[in-house]
């Protein structure tokens, strides 16, 4: 049992030494690297260090570059990580941005080996920032994690640049005139918070506003189509401001809009139209078909409504659905109107005998009648002349003369004849043409007009 042990031990033990042995090399090996790349030369960072104590000794970060010589001008850079979402109810929208501000500083100035100094968030606060605000915005936020999310650099002609990260929810006025195929520019406006133009100038510079990929972006119901940047001076009670405007133009995208109203609208404005070809004594049928389509289009009109901001005016959206509502409720009103002038009624009887045929004219059949055209005292005189065809009773001289209670009429000079049974063949044509030359009219007014 001794001779198997010395001989599992004289196995083992060599390769655990040459394994120890490795990885004491190679743990030696990456250390050494580390110290070489880690640590910095001892001159430069005691030239950095005394460069910043002789720097801030005699430093009043209250006070601007150049007070009481010249204004301090600001070179701004934008560059924009994300859009997104548009609020169309609260009129807001969220930008995501790197905000760069450039100024010189000449009590910065140093003469070393170093041409600048890359410093951290603690120095931010030990010298002078410019008080930019941002005019527009309802909420910031500045990023903080896993440190703030700011950057000084000072090189050394006093040159200094200040960038930040900063999420802002910024006011945008949508106008929805032409909702759901507008097209709107929100703006994001900064400026200084208490210098005015004399102290405080910012200046663009070429390429400027620059935006990041858009496929990260969360404009889901719109398109990005370029920005534009302007300044201008605002004049206020308390002296002329620089006020510097990034706009950012925006086109809607009308697919969602298409699938949840425009196409339910079309599809419930056809099925109404079925009603027309239902014979006129189904009754429960044409019926219950024209308020059903009724009150379908009412929730779509409510649905529509859903997605936008209480505002007085009419939007395009809004003149659409009105219209296919007022289409659902003509189909209605005409099987109304269609079973009450040619309602099956029986002619008055009297006596118990058989009903008193009226004294009309040959002519032409029962079904017929006439709207009137000319003046209606025109009318009147004429028919005091040759006496009335119709039964006792009714209001012949009135729009609708000589319905089903006539068996023949006389059509009087200056009327027309309608065949009020033909009034669903009237409208298998009217409606369809009328609803597609409004279509016409309105994809062509709001997409090229």
């Amino acid at each position: 049992m001794s001779g198997k042990v010395l001989l599992f031990y004289l196995t083992i033990c060599p390769a655990l030494r040459i394994s120890t042995e490795s990885t004491e090399e190679y743990d030696y090996d990456y250390v050494s690297v580390n110290k070489t790349w880690v640590l910095a030369p001892k001159t430069q960072e005691t030239d950095a260090t005394q460069i910043l104590n002789s720097l801030l000794k005699n430093y009043d970060n209250k006070l601007r570059p150049d007070i009481g010589i010249k204004p301090t001008y600001i070179d701004v850079d934008i560059y924009v990580n994300s859009i997104g979402p548009v609020s169309v109810i609260h009129m807001e929208y969220t930008i995501d941005i790197f905000f760069a501000q450039t100024w010189y500083d000449r009590r910065l100035r140093f003469n070393s080996t170093l041409k600048a100094l890359t410093l951290n968030s603690n120095m931010v606060s030990r010298i002078w920032i410019p008080d930019t605000f941002f005019r527009n915005s309802k909420r910031a936020d500045s990023h903080w994690i896993t440190t703030p999310n700011q950057l000084l650099r000072i090189w050394n002609d006093g040159k200094v640049l200040y960038t930040l990260r900063l999420t802002i929810e910024a006011e945008c006025q949508l106008q929805l005139q032409n909702f759901p195929m507008d097209t709107h520019s929100c703006p994001l406006v900064f400026s200084s918070y208490g210098y005015p133009k004399e102290e405080i100038r910012y200046r663009w510079r070429p390429y400027s506003v620059q935006v990041a990929d858009q496929r990260s972006w969360r404009l889901y119901q719109f398109d990005f189509t370029g920005l534009r940047n302007t300044s201008e001076v605002l004049r206020t009670g308390a002296g002329e401001y620089m006020v510097m405007t990034v706009y950012f133009d925006l086109s809607r995208r009308m697919g969602y809009f298409a699938i949840q109203t425009y196409i339910p609208c079309i599809l419930t404005v056809v099925l109404s139209w079925v009603s027309f070809w239902i014979k006129r004594d189904s009754t429960p049928a044409r019926t219950s078909l024209g308020i059903t389509t009724v009150l379908t289009m009412t929730t779509l009109s409510t649905i529509s409504r859903k997605h936008l901001p209480r505002v007085s005016y009419i939007t395009a959206m809004d003149l659409f659905v009105s219209v296919c509502f007022i289409f659902v409720f003509a189909a209605l009103m005409e099987y109304a109107t269609l079973n009450y002038l040619v309602g099956n009624k029986k002619p008055p009887t009297h006596d118990g005998k058989k009903p008193k045929q009226p004294p009309c004219d040959t002519g032409v059949m029962s079904s017929f009648t006439t709207i009137t055209i000319n003046n209606v005292m025109h009318w009147q005189e004429v028919e005091q002349e040759t006496g009335s065809s119709c039964l006792e009773g009714k209001e012949c001289e009135n729009f609708f003369c000589c319905i089903e209670d006539c068996r023949t009429g006389t059509w009087r000079e200056g009327r027309i004849r309608i065949h009020i049974s033909r009034l669903d063949s009237y409208s298998r044509v009217f409606f369809p043409t009328a609803f597609l030359l409004f279509n016409i009219v309105y994809w062509i007014a709001y997409l090229y007009l």
